[in-house]
């Protein structure tokens, strides 16, 4: 993996998924199956890890020198150009964390299924004076 000094932000990269959340939140589904709480509660959590385990095998980030591309099966799905970012931040990044960012036109929440010290080098590379600092 290159290091963040020596990256280019004219090459495209694109994110290796990561299961850590969809496994964690299929393995709390399936506890919750053994504990006094509703069996519904069980089969929601888990039916939601096997959601995000279904993104993780079939959705990618791809950074180039202008947008954030969300790619599904290899196909585009949605274009995030810097240009109309206002600011980003990676909540709980030591867990399975999530990725605030704001356009101009929203905000997004995304869980981090991919490498998350890719993504935030990446993120640092092309919109770095946007990161709202944790103090």
């Amino acid at each position: 993996m290159n290091s963040l000094s020596t990256m280019k932000k004219s090459e495209e990269v694109i994110l290796e998924p990561m299961y850590r959340l969809p496994t964690l939140i299929l393995i709390i589904g399936l506890t919750i199956f053994f504990t006094p709480l509703p069996s519904w509660a069980s089969i929601a959590i888990t039916v939601f890890g096997l959601f995000l385990l279904l993104q993780s095998f079939t959705l990618r980030l791809k950074f180039t020198s202008e947008n954030l591309v969300v790619l599904q099966l290899g196909k585009e799905i949605r274009c995030f150009p810097y240009k109309n970012w206002i600011a980003w931040r990676i909540f709980l990044p030591q867990l399975p964390g999530i990725l605030y960012f704001r356009e101009t036109a929203s905000p997004h929440l995304l869980p981090i299924l991919f490498d998350c010290e890719m993504l935030e080098n990446q993120l640092k590379l092309h919109v770095g004076s946007l990161q709202i600092v944790q103090k």
